[in-house]
């Protein structure tokens, strides 16, 4: 009962956050909002399991990657207030402020990856997936996963707007969410 009440919660805060994107459900915000409670389901359900059996080897994965999501949420949102020059002159009403850059920032983490806030949450599900996997928790990081891979697709569409060639040149020399590989 704890566990409903915290989704439902959870799911109305996340709602209330992303209502302008859910006006907009072309923007990249709208698929956003289901990663988002798609993560919070899995929070909901292995929230109990936390702690328990600290050192099984699915425990530790799953240390790794929240520790891992962690690093790469700070690291992308210090280059985003330290390159990015937020405008608040931006008018996408959709855009929490530290999206509203009028700089492409191409160096630190953004010089390997185009998307860290996206890849930390990416590690985020699977993180929390890993307290305690089952079918549930499987098709919920899955369903995040499909979600956040959306989201940075509508996401580069609109970069491509704002930004142009610059974009377009930036996506051939970076990946998306793994460094090298995807």
């Amino acid at each position: 009962m704890l566990q409903a009440v915290f989704f439902l919660l959870g799911t109305l805060v996340l709602a209330w956050l992303s209502r302008a994107s859910l006006r907009q459900p072309r923007s990249h915000g709208f698929p956003r909002f289901l990663a988002w409670v798609a993560i919070l389901a899995l929070l909901s359900l292995n929230a109990p399991v936390w702690f328990e059996d600290r050192y099984s080897a699915t425990q530790l994965v799953s240390w790794v990657l929240l520790q891992t999501s962690i690093a790469v949420l700070v690291a992308g949102l210090y280059m985003l207030r330290r390159v990015g020059k937020t405008d608040r002159a931006r008018e996408e009403e959709e855009l929490f402020a530290f999206e509203k850059t009028s700089q492409l920032v191409t160096v630190g983490i953004f010089r390997y990856i185009r998307h860290p806030m996206y890849c930390s949450l990416l590690l985020l599900a699977w993180g929390i997936f890993f307290k305690q996997p089952g079918l549930l928790g499987l098709l919920l990081a899955l369903t995040a996963s499909l979600c956040l891979w959306l989201t940075a697709l509508r996401d580069e569409q609109e970069c491509l707007v704002y930004f142009g060639e610059d974009y377009r040149r930036y996506m051939l020399r970076s990946k998306r969410f793994i460094p090298f590989v995807v």
